[in-house]
């Protein structure tokens, strides 16, 4: 039966950090560290779950909601100009 090999929290940390910097895949990292991908996803998933911030209050949850609101209706919006721009340029033409 094949050992279980122990990593520190420190290198942990470090292999995390690396894959943010994101020029590299995942699976690339895990396998220039020796690493297997599926060990490394779960101390990607366990930085993430750690990194969140406590539990929202009742107000932040609704401007969060209304702040997506509204962003993704920006959003409609400037894909319409755009739509309108490319169509009056090539009207003029």
């Amino acid at each position: 039966m094949a050992k279980r090999t122990q990593y520190t929290q420190e290198f942990k940390d470090e292999v995390v950090a690396l894959c943010r910097l994101g020029d590299r895949t995942h699976a690339q990292v895990a396998r220039d560290l020796g690493l297997n991908y599926h060990t490394l996803v779960s101390w990607l998933k366990a930085a993430a779950t750690a990194a969140e911030p406590e539990a929202l209050s009742v107000p932040e949850k609704e401007e969060i909601k209304r702040l997506r609101r509204e962003n993704e209706r920006l959003r409609m919006e400037r894909d319409i100009l755009k739509k309108a721009t490319a169509f009056f340029a090539s009207q003029s033409l």
